[in-house]
């Protein structure tokens, strides 16, 4: 802790600290998967084909709106994803067959601070439960702490959103409180769970991913043999 001259307890001083670049023209390439940068056009045609894959809407039950019904309707959506300047928009390729199988954002940018957001994930049932997809927060985190420099990364969900709460606690990321009534989405009410990791925690989390991508932790049928927690910390 740091006393200032009235004697009050004040943040330590980050002598070094200056404002980081925003994510911007991302390319991310792992084991299972790349992220590029999305692109409308190009994507939104396979992005459709995938989402219905799954049986129903649920899936899309936490996230802004519902399952678009159309390819046409999914392109409006991912074009209205695109003009939002917030946004660092990602898809995700599935490596084996080189196709779009979900999307992702960096959000919440605050260069000043260091402090960015994971969200709008949308998995479809190609990543759901899949390598890919653990690959995918791992590459985006690597890119956040290491190649970027920032100090924190959060993740916000629903709060009755179990699958997502799940997701983040194995991750790595820790819960840090929930906000009351913090949104209404689709003519309901949200509260908002926050989770968050910091870059102090970062080199620990990063072993137990590598742990876990390692040649050796994967069959020959390229299933895992141990899970992610089993490197954690």
């Amino acid at each position: 802790m740091a006393i200032n001259q009235y004697g009050q307890t004040v943040g330590e001083p980050l002598a070094q600290w200056h404002a980081l670049p925003r994510p911007q023209e991302v390319k991310l390439t792992g084991k299972f998967c790349r992220l590029a940068m999305l692109d409308v056009e190009r994507d939104f045609a396979a992005l459709f084909a995938a989402y219905q894959l799954a049986p129903d809407g649920r899936d899309w039950t936490y996230l802004m709106r519902e399952r678009p019904d159309s390819p046409q309707e999914l392109r409006a959506h991912l074009e209205n994803l695109q003009a939002n300047p917030a946004l660092v928009n990602l898809v995700v390729f599935d490596l084996a067959t080189d196709m779009p199988v979900g999307t992702v954002a960096f959000m919440r940018i605050e260069e000043a601070s260091g402090v960015l957001e994971i969200g709008h994930v949308c998995w479809s049932p190609l990543m759901q439960q899949r390598s890919c997809a653990t690959e995918a927060i791992y590459l985006m985190l690597r890119h956040t702490f290491d190649e970027l420099g920032y100090r924190r990364c959060e993740w916000k969900c629903d709060s009755l959103n179990a699958p997502s709460r799940q997701a983040a606690q194995r991750f790595g990321f820790q819960y840090e409180g929930r906000f009351l009534q913090a949104l209404v989405t689709k003519g309901r009410n949200r509260d908002t769970d926050w989770f968050a990791m910091i870059d102090q925690n970062w080199p620990q989390m990063r072993s137990a991913f590598e742990g876990w991508l390692a040649d050796e932790n994967f069959g020959t049928d390229g299933q895992q043999i141990q899970r992610l927690q089993a490197f954690m910390p």
